[in-house]
């Protein structure tokens, strides 16, 4: 039951683009789960927030993805909770690391591919992770996710597009 739960949950939180793609569940791993979609080709770890400041505004998820035939490894993504105003920071914060994003109003990611690695890195041994700005009213966006099952998923969503080339 609690894994039907979270498979709905992650359906939810993916954007109606992601929907419409035939995808394969690789595994569910506590909060994160790892998916194949065979057409695109692309694999993904996937996680909705913990906890969320405030009422959101949409469904908002972490994930780290890999796209093999674009030779992209590891890539962070984040989707916000509600719209960032423009020139506001954008902090991720997993354990003792922070580190600012780039992106615009729902979006956040790292800056290039040194940062999602040290990213990916930090998200292995820390418990949780949060991400933080603030709306054009001036009203906080923070959304904490727990990074337990986290590490596995990647590890999971890595070894399902291995050998697409």
């Amino acid at each position: 039951m609690r894994r039907t739960a979270f498979l709905f949950l992650i359906a939810a939180a993916l954007p109606v683009t992601a929907l419409a793609a035939p995808r394969t569940a690789l595994g569910i791993f506590d909060g994160w789960g790892a998916f194949r979609e065979p057409a695109t080709p692309r694999c993904y770890a996937l996680a909705a927030p913990a906890a969320t400041v405030g009422t959101p505004q949409v469904k908002a998820y972490a994930s780290v993805g890999y796209w093999p035939k674009s030779r992209i490894r590891g890539q962070f993504y984040v989707r916000l909770s509600k719209a960032r105003a423009p020139g506001r920071d954008l902090r991720l914060t997993i354990g003792s690391r922070r580190f600012v994003l780039t992106g615009n109003g729902l979006h956040g990611w790292a800056s290039d591919a040194r940062m999602d690695a040290a990213i990916i890195a930090a998200m292995r041994s820390a418990p949780s992770m949060s991400v933080e700005s603030s709306t054009d009213s001036g009203r906080t966006i923070a959304d904490t996710y727990r990074l337990r099952g986290a590490a596995t998923a990647i590890d999971a969503a890595a070894l399902g597009c291995a050998s697409i080339r």
